[in-house]
């Protein structure tokens, strides 16, 4: 594992293959035909608070490009759980070396049941790359409805999306989110919002 912070580790060729192939089987649950570029990766690891945190689930980690930049900024005794619903993506990060990483085969709607499965406390922080913009109103809804529900008080959820859908879905629920950034330099560019839980 390259030291922390290092987040020059790209996804292998066999993983960039597995990526255009979800891609094209599954457009509507794959944001992009390309994996994340390193720029998006430190921008995650930033506005995540990923450093500190000693929980992370990620939802939708593709094959792991984003979860290798977290692993690198996170501390030893952390712990990264990678939520993904495509099959062939969970055969490329479960060979993944590092001990902290846990890949789980299923939907982050049930992500609170699987905290549980792993018997895992509350995370520091959800990061979400699944397109929102993409899902049916109820599945997102849901979704971000169990994000919050798994948060502790003053817990952070990060979305990064192509387009909005995630604000106008979670408004009611989480209301404005506390920042929003934009990455221009990936393919596609990205929106990054951030909640917090409050801590009342």
């Amino acid at each position: 594992m390259n030291k922390e912070g290092d987040l020059n580790l790209r996804p292998t060729n066999r993983g960039n293959l597995a990526f255009l192939q979800g891609f094209l089987r599954y457009p509507e649950q794959v944001a992009s035909f390309i994996p994340s570029s390193r720029f998006l990766e430190r921008r995650i690891v930033d506005c995540a608070c990923i450093r500190q945190a000693g929980l992370v689930v990620e939802l939708g980690p593709g094959t792991g490009g984003t979860s290798q930049a977290m692993l690198n900024a996170m501390g030893p005794q952390a712990r990264l759980l990678s939520i993904e619903i495509t099959p062939e993506f969970v055969e490329v990060l479960s060979r993944h070396p590092d001990p902290r990483m846990t890949a789980h085969l299923g939907s982050a709607e049930h992500v609170c049941d699987i905290l549980k499965q792993y018997r895992l406390g509350p995370p520091d922080v959800v990061v979400s790359g699944i397109p929102f913009s993409t899902m049916p109103t109820a599945t997102g809804e849901q979704i971000i409805r169990s994000v919050w529900d798994c948060l502790p008080p003053g817990g952070i959820f990060v979305a990064y999306q192509v387009r909005d859908r995630v604000v106008q879905l979670g408004r009611k629920l989480l209301g404005e989110p506390e920042l929003i950034e934009r990455e221009l330099l990936n393919v596609p560019p990205m929106r990054f919002y951030r909640w917090r839980k409050p801590e009342a």
